[in-house]
């Protein structure tokens, strides 16, 4: 019995040691298992991460591609609206993504190669507008150095242009200066003139001085010399009678007003000779209303603006 009991108590223990062996083979089998199992999800989510990390780096590349095309097409004067709108669509992408529990590495990839696809359709367009734009330069450049080269001309012009309104001031200053030794030329003298007293009884008297009393009327008689520049028309002779102080003497108070050498000046009476250009000789015969003064007067001739003669006498 003794032995029995040994050989039950040895099965015992026997039975015990395989139970607690399979249970630390399946303990371990477990470990390993949950071990295995952590290291795929590991593997997973490191992956995620880096796609996550490659796609928020891809979408951050795109956006500054687009900020840099926005710039360079508003500098070339292109439009921008499209960029702007890809840009925004770009920035509402980039914002979902960092909030985006069930990533999806595909989806993105499609969104990017979108992103690619629409830029390298720009860069076509945007070479166009450089090239344009160069064109352009090139015009600009090409009608500036026209305006320079007419700027040139156009100095060269004005100086000759001031040349020669020298010229025609030059011409002009002549002309009239000629013209001046032609009027003055041409115009009349009056030459021999001799005042004589006319009585009321219609006897002239040559020798001056003469007495107030027997003066009724004075004649003032010149000669007209003949002038080859001389026009032959109807001539307005004007007299002119100073008394001793250098006032205008008229007829009965009647006169007027004559303009030479830039003045207006008062006449005694004036009379229209037909001029015949041919040493004619002239009367002028002149009554005054009030008796003359004792002193010397003066006679002035004037005609065309001109001085054409004087002469004196002098009255007792």
């Amino acid at each position: 019995m003794e032995v029995q009991a040994t050989t039950d108590k040895q099965g015992i223990q026997t039975m015990t040691i395989g139970a607690l062996v399979g249970v630390l083979a399946l303990m371990a089998y477990l470990f390993i298992g949950s071990r295995n199992e952590t290291l795929e999800v590991q593997k997973l989510l490191t992956l995620k991460v880096e796609q996550f990390a490659a796609t928020q780096t891809k979408l951050d590349s795109i956006s500054g591609v687009l900020d840099a095309k926005i710039t360079e097409v508003r500098q070339l004067g292109g439009s921008v609206a499209e960029l702007e709108r890809i840009k925004r669509q770009l920035e509402t992408d980039k914002k979902r993504l960092k909030s985006d529990l069930s990533f999806s590495s595909q989806q993105y990839t499609l969104k990017i190669r979108d992103y690619q696809n629409f830029l390298a359709q720009n860069e076509l367009t945007l070479r166009k507008l450089r090239t344009e734009n160069g064109s352009l330069a090139e015009r600009a450049l090409s009608l500036e150095q026209e305006k320079e080269s007419i700027l040139v001309e156009n100095q060269g012009l004005k100086h000759d242009k001031e040349v020669l309104a020298r010229a025609v001031v030059d011409y002009s200053l002549q002309n009239a200066d000629l013209k001046d030794k032609v009027t003055l030329a041409s115009a009349l003298k009056a030459v021999n003139i001799e005042v004589t007293a006319v009585a009321s009884n219609g006897r002239e008297r040559r020798d001056s001085p003469y007495r107030a009393s027997r003066i009724d009327r004075l004649k003032v008689a010149f000669i007209l010399p003949t002038n080859p520049l001389a026009v032959q028309n109807n001539k307005d002779i004007y007299l002119r009678i100073l008394d001793a102080n250098g006032a205008v003497v008229s007829e009965s108070g009647i006169g007027g007003i004559l303009f030479t050498d830039g003045r207006e000046i008062g006449y005694s009476m004036r009379q229209t000779v037909p001029y015949e250009n041919n040493d004619q000789r002239v009367a002028m015969l002149f009554r005054r209303g009030n008796p003359y003064k004792p002193g010397i007067y003066t006679v002035e001739l004037y005609a065309e603006g001109f001085r054409i003669g004087d002469s004196r006498f002098e009255v007792r």
